[in-house]
């Protein structure tokens, strides 16, 4: 393939797979996670947001420079340096995490239209939704390009309308400084998941949830798929980190925006769902600001809908050896396999009673059980002398890498726990 020449062209054309990667990663489970954090905790975990920030930083960086120098997908490295079916089962594992993220992004988008046209039915959206994308899927010809392009424009739209929303709601400047200072808040127990009155109650289920939202090594490890598919080489090196970097920046910042606005407008009042969290947000922002997040909302809704989808379907068929770029047939039967999934869960979510949030959030939490996995994919990757050569990881990558796994690790362990006392 030829090389891209990014040093050679204005920086903002050059920024396409991180920004792609943050616009996956943020989600509407993502949204609703960090202003529930926002809501519950005030800006006090603003300092745990900029470390896993930096933490994913670390990893998207890690992923892109592996498959700049050794020019191959990680999971194409995993199997030809250790094994096929070890390369098969992360890519089972990433479509097992994409295919639990889906459902939390059809709930956002049939929420965010119907807050802004209450009388349509949330099944007929959903369906109509899935439809159209997978009409999009088959008929498009150059899908990487398109979603390139059109991720500049929504991580814009995205940031006009939640920066807006956040000078509307005036937050105050000293409250936010301290919440960049690391210290535990006021009134979070560290006690472990147990049973209470017949319901598993966890303190830290939400700081779970956003560590999963923040700080996805999957979607890192996607990253050096997104650089194959630009055709980066070494010569594209140095401008890879850069794009690598302000994509976690978006992310971080979006999150924080969010954190901080729910703070100020709806402190202790954490909302069950997006639309719930639409309204409540209405009546001190007005309604310039209500429908200003609706758009934002419907951004962020169709954001990762194709990409996340599509990021499980290409890490399958790249695990399991078939053809994995994105204009391949594979990962697009694949991607509506996670389509159709995720449109199924949210159907039978529509038809019951059931609350959304609870889904959205301990699908979020159960995607930080296999990071620890991706975590050690790539610093293995990273460090391995037959595959990177010079170019392997230095000691503050290692520092960072093995900080993120430990933290990866416990938090992992404690989901575990939370499933087991759940299953009891």
């Amino acid at each position: 393939m030829h090389e891209s020449q990014p040093g050679q062209r204005a920086w903002w054309s050059c920024l396409g797979p991180a920004l792609i990667m943050a616009c996956m990663v943020f989600g509407p489970g993502s949204m609703l996670v960090s202003a529930n954090v926002g809501a519950s905790h005030k800006c006090e975990l603003l300092w745990l947001l900029v470390l896993t920030g930096i933490l994913m930083a670390t990893f998207v960086c890690m992923a892109a420079r592996i498959s700049v120098v050794a020019q191959a997908t990680p999971c194409t490295l995993l199997a030809r340096h250790l094994s096929r079916p070890i390369a098969t089962m992360i890519g089972l594992m990433l479509f097992s995490i994409c295919a639990t993220f889906q459902f939390a992004n059809n709930l956002a988008f049939a929420a965010a239209v119907r807050a802004l046209i209450p009388r349509l039915d949330a099944r007929w959206i959903v369906l109509g939704l899935n439809l159209l994308v997978i009409l999009f899927l088959f008929r498009a010809q150059h899908i990487y390009r398109i979603l390139e392009r059109s991720m500049k424009v929504m991580v814009v739209l995205i940031l006009i309308c939640f920066a807006a929303n956040l000078i509307a709601a005036q937050p105050s400047v000293m409250r936010i400084i301290q919440g960049l200072i690391p210290h535990r808040p006021a009134g979070m127990s560290l006690a472990l998941p147990r049973r209470v009155d017949g319901l598993v109650q966890d303190p830290m289920l939400l700081v779970a949830s956003l560590l999963g939202t923040t700080f996805s090594v999957g979607a890192a490890l996607y990253q050096g798929n997104l650089v194959r598919e630009k055709g980066w080489g070494l010569k594209a090196y140095q401008r890879g980190i850069g794009d690598s970097i302000t994509g976690v920046a978006v992310l971080t910042s979006i999150s924080a925006i969010i954190m901080i606005t729910c703070a100020t407008v709806i402190p202790d009042q954490p909302a069950m769902n997006v639309g719930m969290l639409a309204q409540s947000l209405q009546p001190l922002l007005g309604r310039l600001s209500f429908v200003m997040f609706c758009l934002g909302l419907l951004a962020i809704s169709l954001n990762p809908f194709l990409i996340n989808a599509m990021m499980g379907g290409s890490l399958l068929a790249d695990g399991l050896g078939l053809p994995h770029r994105l204009k391949d047939q594979w990962p697009r039967r694949f991607t509506v396999l996670v389509m159709l999934i995720g449109m199924g869960i949210a159907m039978l979510i529509l038809n019951t009673e059931q609350k959304p949030i609870k889904f959205i959030i301990i699908g979020q939490a159960l995607t930080v059980i296999g990071n620890p996995f991706m975590a050690v994919t790539l610093l293995w990757l990273a460090n391995h002398k037959a595959v990177m050569g010079t170019h392997r990881n230095g000691r503050w990558a290692n520092i960072l890498g093995g900080v993120g796994l430990v933290i990866l690790l416990l938090v992992a362990v404690r989901i575990l726990w939370y499933v087991a006392v759940s299953m009891t």
